[in-house]
């Protein structure tokens, strides 16, 4: 009896134990109404944890997932078995946290990604600390992979396809064996986050352009420029900071070339005339999910890495006219306010640094009440950037409404050091409660004010391309 009695206690003590450290398990099965399911640590996954609930926050991305994984469901009708899929996997673990898949659990367990990761020679140990950014590049590239894995029909009409995606299949026709078979267009299967950015080269001796390159992005990752003592740093700084033209000396110009070839008589050879160039970077297609990375790294004069945790002023909504190269249609507000304002210049950014500037030296185009990040002189709230519902103009009633305009909807924040810390989540509620915001940090979910999810220190910023009325919802359109 004695025996039985010390088995009870200890099984007594046992289940007092696991109420303490998880609580009722009935009680973890009922989650509070408004609230999504947090996701099980399973070690140190809170960089993988946070960045699912930022994309689980960004609708468009789970519709073309819904529609890149809909080449599946008659793998699925077949009884032989077929190999686990990212896109399969990611997106159901995507629906069950923007509460489309209802869960039997208020916490998830994440670790089927991982698997399918690993499955694709991804190497990310679950105990170890990582990066979420760079997780971000892992599941872009290998969905990228999976896709170029898909047979494709390739026929001699491709590439002028592909130039010219709104052209009619039915309108391609070969003279000797009529209409050719149904092309998948490769540019419409891809996903979101897929931008491109303009590198353009201007001769200073002869201002002769070289031609624009183009180079793919999924994210834009921004250096912090130096701060301005007594001036809060804003997104805008770092976007400019960005896109800020540098000389490239040293380089062949062969229009240059060229003329002085033309003032030599008797064909006489002469060298390559070799100038100066300025090399400016545009955004040339802005993609419907926008993934901006703040770089918080940094390098001490020893060489050891530090981590910078200085604010970046961010909005709610986020203009990018000013950025995209070459805007066709319509001017933007931001353009217009440039034109009433030719002396307004860049925020004091030469060759890269950030200088001291007056109040007018605001970035081109922009004025401090209409500026990414900041707001207006004034301490209060810029209230009318952060409406829930739609971007106020009324304030701006000579100008248009931008084309090119972003809102908020996940920001990931990293607590800690360059050793150690932690990932938590700022994200929108979803379906129609997409006003209020949640704090989410793995298995924790509670709700947040708009304030305070724009008091973080952001290291990633999720926005989603908002359509005025008399815009295409494509995202082609970019």
């Amino acid at each position: 009896m004695r025996s039985w009695g010390v088995l009870g206690g200890a099984a007594a003590a046992l289940a007092a134990g696991i109420y303490v450290l998880w609580g009722p398990i009935s009680g973890r099965k009922r989650r509070r109404r408004g609230l999504v399911p947090g996701l099980l640590n399973l070690g140190n996954t809170c960089f993988m944890n946070s960045l699912l609930q930022g994309l689980s926050s960004c609708p468009s991305f789970i519709r073309w997932l819904e529609e890149f994984t809909a080449q599946y469901r008659t793998e699925q009708e077949q009884p032989q078995e077929q190999p686990q899929h990212l896109s399969v996997t990611l997106l159901q673990l995507l629906r069950a946290l923007s509460c489309q898949e209802v869960p039997e659990d208020d916490v998830l367990d994440a670790s089927c990604l991982l698997e399918v990761l690993r499955m694709n020679r991804w190497q990310i140990s679950s105990f170890e600390e990582q990066d979420a950014h760079e997780l971000f590049h892992v599941l872009t590239s290998s969905l990228e992979d999976e896709r170029d894995r898909q047979p494709r029909v390739t026929h001699l009409f491709d590439v002028h396809s592909l130039e010219q995606p709104e052209i009619i299949q039915k309108q391609i026709s070969c003279r000797t064996r009529g209409c050719l078979p149904p092309v998948s267009n490769h540019w419409k299967s891809q996903h979101p986050f897929h931008g491109r950015l303009t590198s353009n080269m201007v001769c200073k001796h002869c201002e002769h352009q070289s031609p624009v390159r183009f180079d793919t992005f999924d994210s834009l990752s921004l250096s912090i420029p130096a701060a301005v003592w007594g001036r809060p740093m804003t997104l805008d700084h770092c976007l400019h900071h960005f896109i800020s033209s540098e000389s490239v000396k040293d380089v062949v110009c062969d229009n240059c070339t060229k003329i002085q070839a033309q003032g030599i008589l008797n064909g006489q050879s002469i060298e390559n005339q070799r100038t100066t160039f300025v090399k400016q970077l545009k955004l040339g297609k802005l993609p419907q999910c926008l993934c901006i990375h703040l770089q918080r790294l940094s390098w001490s004069n020893q060489g050891t890495p530090l981590k910078r945790h200085e604010h970046v002023q961010f909005n709610e909504f986020l203009v990018m006219d000013i950025y995209k190269y070459r805007v066709p249609g319509p001017k933007s507000c931001q353009e217009q306010l440039s034109q009433k304002n030719p002396e307004e210049t860049t925020p004091g950014i030469k060759d890269g640094r950030a200088g001291k500037h007056s109040d007018a030296e605001q970035p081109a185009g922009t004025k401090p009440l209409f500026m990414n990040g900041a707001s207006s002189s004034s301490s209060s709230s810029p209230s009318f950037l952060m409406s829930p519902g739609s971007f106020p103009l009324a304030a701006f009633p000579e100008c248009r409404a931008p084309l090119y305009l972003y809102r908020l909807m996940a920001v990931v924040v990293h607590h800690g050091d360059m050793h150690s810390g932690h990932f938590v989540t700022f994200r929108r509620a979803p379906g129609a409660r997409g006003s209020q915001w949640l704090w989410i940090s793995d298995e924790s979910v509670r709700r947040a004010s708009l304030h305070e999810v724009l008091a973080a220190s952001a290291y990633l910023l999720f926005y989603e391309r908002v359509h005025g009325r008399g815009q295409p919802q494509s995202p082609a359109q970019s």
